[in-house]
């Protein structure tokens, strides 16, 4: 059952809750530490976004078309839609010989505030570019170019690019692929529903590839983090919780969020996988259960602690820009 994870407080009344679970694995599986229910089954969302690039990276995308880091890590991105984002996209399809009409993920506005402010300043309209799925859409028609696949319909659970997929992210979670449930994202492409603790492991396995997916996958996932540990803006972008974790800690952590209150950490060093689901949704309660889950594992410096008080305890504010309140974590 879910614990109470977060307190929404306004003034020094305790005005809403967050429920959630949270669960961390060593590679073997191990659970290591857990609040609610550890095997909280749910879709991984955007989380599992390194591992759908995977497959591209095993058949020689990198190679074939030569791909940069700040490219392999915007294909694992939920990107902000800047324009450095919209630029990189836009090169990586000039790369694999597609356009943005191939891109079936759907125009949104940018999730960057200021961006969005500026087009419509400039009369500009938003375009598939900006939505933050379009790195993964973009990995996804690469992988087949490369392979010789139609990209007509390659966003379809049965078209061969998904399927591909499907069967790495059961891999690389130690699942049989009947046991995931699919789904269909805000972006059209399959989502997978399995355990949090599946997708913490997968995490687990990723901090150190070679020894949690052995010779062949861990030197295709090695690529991957390397990519996101080293270029943290194109995974998310200004202000998101991934970006500045990475840049923060530089590097000694890789994070990935999803929709619905689903974020993903791989410890490096200490080998270890992190699963954060909140149970309403509502993402504004992962920052301060992440920020914290990473103090009480004594992962944070201080001087790490001290550049992410804003994640710890997130202030609230009224439309006058006065302070009314914060967010607080709440578990021992």
């Amino acid at each position: 059952m879910s614990e109470i994870l977060v307190h929404v407080v306004r003034g020094e009344q305790v005005e809403s809750r967050h429920h959630g679970d949270v669960v961390v694995v060593d590679r073997h599986g191990k659970i290591r530490q857990s609040l609610g229910d550890p095997h909280r089954f749910t879709y991984w969302r955007s989380a599992a976004k390194p591992f759908q690039v995977l497959p591209l990276v095993e058949a020689g995308g990198v190679e074939h078309f030569c791909l940069t880091p700040a490219e392999i890590a915007i294909m694992a991105s939920s990107h902000s839609g800047e324009p450095q984002h919209i630029e990189l996209v836009q090169g990586i399809l000039n790369k694999i010989g597609c356009t943005v009409s191939d891109l079936q993920c759907g125009v949104t506005v940018p999730i960057n505030s200021k961006t969005a402010r500026e087009l419509l300043r400039l009369g500009k309209t938003a375009t598939s570019l900006h939505n933050p799925c379009s790195g993964k859409h973009t990995a996804m028609l690469a992988l087949a170019q490369l392979k010789g696949y139609p990209i007509e319909g390659y966003l379809k659970p049965g078209h061969p690019v998904q399927q591909m997929m499907l069967a790495t992210v059961a891999e690389v979670c130690a699942v049989n692929p009947a046991e995931i449930v699919l789904g269909i994202d805000g972006c059209g492409v399959p989502v997978f529903g399995l355990p949090i603790s599946r997708m913490a492991l997968a995490y687990a396995r990723l901090a150190i590839p070679e020894e949690g997916f052995g010779d062949v996958r861990g030197r295709a996932a090695r690529i991957i983090l390397e990519a996101i540990r080293n270029e943290p803006f194109f995974v998310a972008g200004t202000g998101r919780l991934e970006t500045v974790l990475m840049e923060v800690t530089r590097g000694r952590l890789v994070a990935k969020a999803g929709a619905e209150g689903v974020f993903n950490v791989a410890l490096l060093s200490e080998g270890l996988g992190i699963c954060v689901k909140i149970d309403d949704g509502n993402n504004r309660a992962v920052d301060p259960v992440v920020v914290k889950l990473l103090k009480q594992l004594d992962f944070l410096s201080e001087r790490e602690l001290s550049a992410l008080e804003n994640y710890f305890q997130p202030q609230l504010t009224n439309n006058r820009g006065e302070r009314i309140g914060y967010l607080e974590a709440v578990f021992d």
